[in-house]
């Protein structure tokens, strides 16, 4: 492997590190790509402007090309504070994969971020440097704040836009953001803002580490369920006031929320068309995280919408999501298949229309 050190590699990632990685094509069509490196996923979309949504006016995409592959960057991370070199290599591969289909599409823009696991790691710049060397694409590791302001971006358009109050969470792997979206009177109907937010350093990754993913019984649910609500109660304290809303209902992306979805739908393999956007009643979550947890791990590993490598983390996902929803009591929860690669790819867009609107 080359170093930065000069050298035709290094004029090759040099330019492929222009635009987040991908060098310029203004020739072409704009397209664009967002790449999200989580603690458990390495995810890219590719897509191209779609017009707008009735009644929202959100804009829509035109997905062009999409990838995801379950890395574990974060395994261990949690015990050693250090990103392993076997989950090093494992995301290194993906990496080199996203970086291919970007360049095969010809992308004109992109932007690469890299979440908890990147933040939390003693040698998380370390491994950014390591990929920029590797693949040519330069990551930008994101604070708390902008990660759940880019969730917020990407699934805002799925909030009912009579409800006055929404919470949005995305259960992550190493980290779950939580935002209160509340109208904005100022803006066109539809338009949310965020009025509070929070990052709980927890997510179904170090949960499971921390409790255990295989064989998860009651108590040992109940004490997943009471380790999160302990790292959520300050933030259930300052959401107080803004709980006393008519409409009000849950706004949740993630692997965990769209699993339940599956489940809840009974499909013998996930399908995203069905899952995103979907809503799903009180009761019917009840029924669906029931039914999960009734499963042994061999069971979860068999199920078409979990499989193998997420049977030892889905519980622990469903204990963030049972104390997020005895926290925040609600009659409904909307199922969103979408969130940091959306709202990465609808800021660029916004951009560069805004760009092309003052010239």
């Amino acid at each position: 492997m080359s170093s930065l050190g000069g050298g035709p590699r290094q004029e090759e990632a040099q330019s492929r590190a222009r635009d987040g990685g991908i060098a310029g094509r203004a020739s072409r069509a704009p397209l664009y790509a967002a790449l999200d490196l989580g603690t458990n996923n390495c995810r890219l979309l590719v897509a191209r402007p779609a017009g707008f949504l009735a009644p929202t006016g959100a804009e829509s995409l035109r997905v062009v090309d999409a990838y995801s592959r379950i890395v574990r960057l974060g395994e261990g991370l949690s015990q050693a504070g250090r990103l392993s070199e076997a989950a090093i290599q494992r995301t290194l591969e993906a990496l080199e994969i996203c970086r291919d289909k970007m360049d095969r599409r010809g992308v004109t823009k992109a932007r690469l971020i890299a979440t908890e696991a990147c933040r939390a790691a003693a040698n998380g710049e370390e491994f950014v440097e390591r990929v920029f060397e590797r693949t040519g694409l330069r990551l930008e590791i994101i604070d708390r704040e902008t990660e759940a302001r880019l969730a917020a971006v990407g699934c805002g358009s799925l909030a009912d836009p009579k409800a006055e109050g929404v919470l949005l969470f995305d259960i992550g792997g190493g980290s779950t953001e939580i935002v209160w979206l509340a109208p904005d009177r100022a803006r066109k109907q539809g338009a949310r803002s965020v009025t509070i937010w929070t990052s709980i350093e927890l997510g179904v990754v170090s949960l499971a580490e921390r409790f255990g993913g295989h064989h998860v019984d009651d108590n040992t649910f109940e004490d997943m369920v009471a380790a999160f609500d302990e790292k959520l109660r300050p933030f259930t304290k300052q959401a107080m006031e803004q709980r006393a809303c008519g409409r009000f209902h849950l706004l949740g992306t993630s692997g965990t929320v769209t699993t339940v979805a599956g489940i809840h739908l009974d499909l013998p393999r996930y399908d995203r068309r069905r899952v995103d956007g979907l809503w799903m009643s009180a009761d019917q979550a009840d029924d669906a995280i029931d039914r999960l947890r009734a499963m042994d791990y061999h069971q979860r590993a068999a199920n078409g919408c979990i499989g193998h490598e997420r049977a030892d983390l889905v519980l622990a996902g469903c204990a963030i999501l049972e104390a997020i929803r005895r926290a925040f009591p609600a009659p409904r929860i909307r199922i969103a298949d979408r969130g940091l690669r959306e709202g990465i790819l609808l800021e660029l867009m916004r951009a560069d229309r805004a760009g092309e609107i003052q010239v």
